[in-house]
């Protein structure tokens, strides 16, 4: 790393909302693909903030919505990284309001260098080949030009957005190149042109400018913009160390992308090219590319097995499902506790029917896990009867549940990893594993985990109604409501 040449420290911008549908059912509006392991043992969130760590860059900037807040900085102390500025939008708006928002932030706190925006849902897994890029677009960053990387194709892919290049970089060319135009998702006859012609990259959606920069793009391009995100900012507030934008304001913005907003339009703007691997993993088939294959093509994770298949994905999500597929060709099968995605690997972009679907006919699955993250940690159900549910709930080192009462069921704790300190109206007690406590209806109660371990136990409720919102909250450290 030493040897690269960066002359001062980069911002990293971590974009990290969306729903990830094309993607289910591993992920989910409630935790989408971006927090989820898809390929190795960091999430995609994880994986590109260490990317964009070390000597050479600051804390960096996420943006994300109030749902993923405590998500972000959990997985970013799972890895050791300093969270940063974490800004909540008040709602998705796309890509232009929220780099837009980070630009002007970081002029707010009068923070020099570059900024250097990324997706968090990429897969790149050479670290050292994207820093020694971004190290290549620093100086025409700095000199004020808008710089963008796009991937060397290696495949006539319609699924991607090109970038055009003012000229057919030389062999073995690298740097910065001037860009002569966007190129939306072409269908397959002009993919195949624009192959052979090596005048085209994809576009990844990454981006390296100083903020003074695209701040003066978006004054000359959509100055109505400008004056938006800045009240948001204005008006916005701290929040628990996150930095809610203020929603009013916000509403008035146009839902558009920065290469809509701004790129298309500015005649500063160049591509530097990368060519050591690189996806989006926008469908399963683009996952199944990126996964360890057998012979045939076959992939498989977890408790899987093959027989006679090809070109084919097996995933078992829950190790107490057990996936066989026999003669299967072109097939991708992923099963999790609570849903089966069976498909053709061809139509793998329309998964996100299945999701549509599954809204219309109110299905749960649709959006939602069996496993609700929480701030404090997580729960699952279990069982769940007419008149009562199990859960398992997890709780961090040191977190809390709110101070609650419920109307409508009783419950009971069973220890089973850790230790508890309950909270029941005017009483405290430590429950160790292997001890239960009670909670009667309408008690007054709080669970904490006191430990430096996860503290994990078994709740079985019983009532006439038992779902989420028969909460009244009288203390909670996480300020909802």
């Amino acid at each position: 790393m030493s040897a690269i040449d960066f002359s001062d420290k980069i911002t990293p911008v971590i974009l990290c909302g969306g729903s990830g549908t094309r993607l289910w059912p591993l992920s989910r509006k409630s935790y989408p693909k971006q927090f989820a392991n898809l390929i190795g043992d960091r999430s995609l969130f994880q994986g590109t903030a260490e990317r964009m760590s070390g000597e050479n860059f600051n804390a960096p900037i996420v943006l994300t919505n109030s749902d993923f807040r405590f998500i972000v900085t959990e997985q970013l102390m799972e890895i050791g990284i300093d969270p940063g500025a974490i800004l909540l939008e008040p709602e998705g708006r796309n890509t232009a309001p929220a780099i837009l928002a980070a630009a002007l932030w970081m002029q707010k706190q009068d923070q020099g260098g570059l900024m250097l925006v990324a997706p968090s849902d990429h897969a790149i897994p050479d670290n050292e080949a994207f820093r020694a890029m971004v190290a290549r677009g620093a100086e025409a960053a700095r000199d004020g030009q808008l710089i963008t990387f796009g991937v060397v194709p290696d495949r006539a892919e319609t699924g991607y957005g090109y970038l055009e290049l003012s000229r057919k970089p030389d062999e073995g060319e690298d740097g910065f190149i001037p860009l002569s135009k966007f190129v939306e998702k072409p269908d397959a006859d002009n993919a195949a042109r624009m192959l052979a012609s090596g005048q085209y990259l994809w576009n990844a959606g990454l981006f390296l400018f100083a903020p003074e920069t695209i701040i003066v793009a978006f004054e000359q391009h959509m100055p109505d913009m400008v004056d938006y995100v800045r009240q948001s900012l204005d008006e916005g507030k701290t929040d628990l160390g996150f930095f809610r934008l203020a929603g009013e304001p916000w509403q008035n913005l146009e839902d558009i992308s920065i290469d809509y907003a701004v790129m298309e339009k500015a005649d500063n703007i160049g591509a530097v090219p990368f060519n050591h691997g690189w996806s989006d993993l926008g469908g399963w088939d683009a996952v199944w590319r990126e996964m360890e294959q057998a012979e045939g093509g076959v992939a498989l994770s977890g408790a899987a097995t093959a027989i006679d298949c090809e070109n084919t994905m097996l995933r078992s999500e829950d190790s107490s499902i057990e996936v066989v597929g026999i003669g299967l060709k072109d097939i991708v099968t992923v099963a999790m506790a609570d849903a089966v995605l069976v498909a053709d690997a061809n139509r793998a972009q329309d998964v996100k029917k299945a999701v549509t679907a599954l809204k219309r006919k109110e299905a749960k699955q649709a959006e939602l896990f069996r496993k609700d993250h929480r701030p404090w940690g997580w729960f699952e159900s279990l069982v769940i009867g007419e008149r009562f549910q199990v859960k398992r709930i997890m709780v961090h080192p040191g977190a809390a549940l709110s101070l609650q009462s419920h109307h409508h069921r009783s419950e009971h704790w069973i220890v089973v990893e850790g230790t508890a300190k309950v909270t029941v109206d005017d009483t405290v007690t430590l429950v160790s594993e292997n001890q239960s406590i009670y909670v009667p209806l309408g008690a007054v109660h709080r669970m904490e985990n006191p430990g430096k371990v996860p503290m994990v136990l078994i709740e079985i409720q019983t009532g006439s109604y038992l779902g989420e919102d028969d909460i009244i909250r009288y203390e909670d450290v996480y300020a909802r409501d």
